[in-house]
């Protein structure tokens, strides 16, 4: 599957057996969509089509996973509801002040939606605390990114609460919720668990610099 902007960058989704993936990506996919396309998907066959492609590399960085689940959540959290035009608003804010190098943010392509959490529960009315975003889904999986919790609120389960509460929007309309974080983010990973979610090690290749790629 080949996707625009997904998750921040131009991504050509990898599944199968490696030799197969190999031909394809390789000989038709790379060719077609372009240099900037990065393929991603299990760190094993990612690994694989690094040493079957001349030019291809394996992208900088820490390693991620990719999480997702076909069962919502066992229990959906009051007080968590999706935002309104002045609440995106502030959910941009929330993001300059906290996590301004998230990939979803309000207002970028392909982000849908945004739930969050406030201070003073179901009414509203209270400082927003923690949002998580619906971007970049697709037929088959709706995908969640974006969750941030404000600093001072960290520690009270509103990453759980507004992750569950997006998860299970998704699993009832896709059939299946998923998302990307990085490895070393122990935290992040035990939250997204309590939301119901399993991963496993995803890793992404890109073009070399000054490579032509493969001919």
């Amino acid at each position: 599957m080949v996707s625009p902007g997904l998750s921040g960058r131009n991504r050509i989704a990898v599944d199968g057996a490696a030799d197969d993936a190999l031909v394809l990506v390789r000989d038709e996919v790379l060719a077609e969509a372009g240099p900037g396309y990065r393929p991603f998907g299990d760190a094993e066959l990612i690994a694989a089509l690094v040493r079957g492609t001349p030019g291809l590399v394996a992208a900088g960085g820490p390693g991620f996973l990719w999480m997702e689940t076909a069962e919502p959540p066992s229990a959906v959290p009051e007080g968590v509801r999706w935002l309104d035009a002045e609440g995106e608003r502030e959910a941009a804010a929330l993001f300059e002040d906290s996590f301004p190098d998230s990939y979803a943010r309000p207002g970028r392509p392909g982000v849908r939606r945004w739930a969050g959490a406030r201070d003073h529960g179901p009414d509203g009315t209270g400082a927003l605390l923690a949002v998580a975003g619906d971007a970049w889904s697709g037929a088959g999986c709706g995908f969640m990114a974006g969750v941030v919790t404000r600093p001072r609120a960290r520690g009270r389960g509103l990453g759980v609460a507004v992750s569950r509460f997006v998860v299970d929007a998704l699993v009832r309309e896709y059939g299946r919720a998923a998302l990307m974080v990085d490895a070393d983010n122990p935290a992040a990973i035990a939250a997204y668990r309590r939301a119901g979610m399993r991963g496993r090690e995803f890793a992404a290749a890109a073009r070399a610099r000054g490579s032509a790629g493969p001919s």
